[in-house]
């Protein structure tokens, strides 16, 4: 038998104050895509903003259905119109905002499993990592250099 560590290493900020000023403009279109999720169901907003390599910012929003497996995440809404658009482009940096309309959300919210499996897939298709910045809706930053700490034994092409 052989044991294996795995360390993550994520960076927090106390606040938005702390963070590059093109992180806070970034994080803030993460906060204007929340403000216009569709979540009647959860009524927990969801707001993903990525910068492209080509300077672009691209957003998205978790959209729910009544039908709740038919939903999708804001990362992936984001991801997968980047990848539609600029199919050759990289994403450079992710802001995440998560605000619920029930509870305070003041500490960082990570991406769900399925959105950490998307965001790897990209990091992997374009051969480099992916900064993350996720919060709640205010309140202390989380910094993730890749998708890699998030998910550490990803699931990809190699096994299939």
């Amino acid at each position: 038998m052989k044991k294996i560590k795995i360390e993550t290493t994520l960076y927090i900020y106390e606040s938005l104050d702390e963070l590059p000023r093109e992180v806070v403009s970034l994080m803030q279109k993460a906060f204007e895509a929340r403000e216009n999720a569709y979540a009647p169901y959860s009524s927990f907003n969801v707001g993903a903003a990525l910068l492209m390599d080509n300077g672009e910012i691209i957003t998205g929003n978790n959209q729910e259905n009544a039908s709740y497996p038919s939903g999708l995440c804001a990362e992936r809404t984001a991801i997968y119109y980047a990848g539609s658009q600029y199919p050759k482009g990289k994403i450079l940096q992710m802001a995440i905002s998560a605000g619920s309309k029930n509870n305070t959300t003041n500490k960082p919210i990570p991406p769900c499993g399925a959105c950490r499996q998307a965001i790897a897939e990209y990091e992997i298709k374009q051969d480099a990592p992916i900064a993350i910045y996720f919060m709640g809706a205010t309140g202390k930053v989380a910094k993730s250099n890749s998708l890699v700490n998030l998910l550490p034994l990803v699931f990809d092409r190699s096994v299939l």
